[in-house]
């Protein structure tokens, strides 16, 4: 059975970008949904003891295992993304190894800023957009509902949520500036590092 992990911060560690009252919701409730529905979805049946890695390879492709897949993802992109944060007094910039790459992926921070809001803006209705390295690349992907880069030669590096629950309440129906002020002011870059 799967548990909802402790967030890597407090829940007003955000502030003033993400309040409190965001988390509570977002993490408090709609990810604690997705854990409580996988586990009833899972139980008595042969992935009920299975990783959640395992869980999503088995079920992305399968029509007949749509809610299963769903749910498990959410749980995994909802992690991610977590992790994806820092506390906002934690000033932080990006390691010597990932600016060389950004630098040559993109030419500088700002236009990989630049583009990564521009995928994150075309992503329609609900979903998520992504920093990966994708053969030793920076890319920037964007994923719909539960979806989540992955691929043999893929590591997923960062990411940021664009699900309107993520910023309702915060930002009302401003996700440029959601998205803009998430990269700039909370991106955790060190976990990004630890995944290149």
């Amino acid at each position: 059975m799967f548990t909802l992990s402790p967030l890597p911060f407090s829940k007003e560690a955000l502030e003033p970008h993400i309040s409190g009252r965001t988390l509570e919701f977002h993490y408090g409730k709609h990810h604690q949904t997705y854990v409580d529905n996988l586990n009833k979805l899972i139980t008595g049946i042969d992935l009920e003891n299975e990783s959640l890695e395992n869980i999503l390879l088995k079920t992305a492709t399968n029509p007949n295992q749509k809610a299963i897949f769903n749910n498990a993802a959410q749980h995994y992109n909802h992690t991610f993304f977590w992790n994806s944060l820092r506390p906002a007094a934690a000033k932080m910039e990006p390691s010597a190894a990932l600016l060389s790459l950004i630098n040559k992926n993109f030419g500088d921070l700002e236009k990989l800023y630049a583009e990564f809001k521009a995928a994150a803006l075309a992503q329609f209705g609900s979903g998520w957009a992504w920093l990966v390295l994708d053969n030793g690349e920076l890319k920037i992907m964007k994923t719909a509902n539960a979806e989540m880069p992955f691929g043999p030669n893929l590591k997923n590096l960062l990411t940021v949520d664009v699900w309107e629950h993520a910023y309702y309440l915060d930002y009302q129906n401003r996700r440029a500036d959601f998205v803009d002020t998430v990269m700039r002011n909370l991106w955790n870059w060190d976990f990004a590092a630890r995944n290149l």
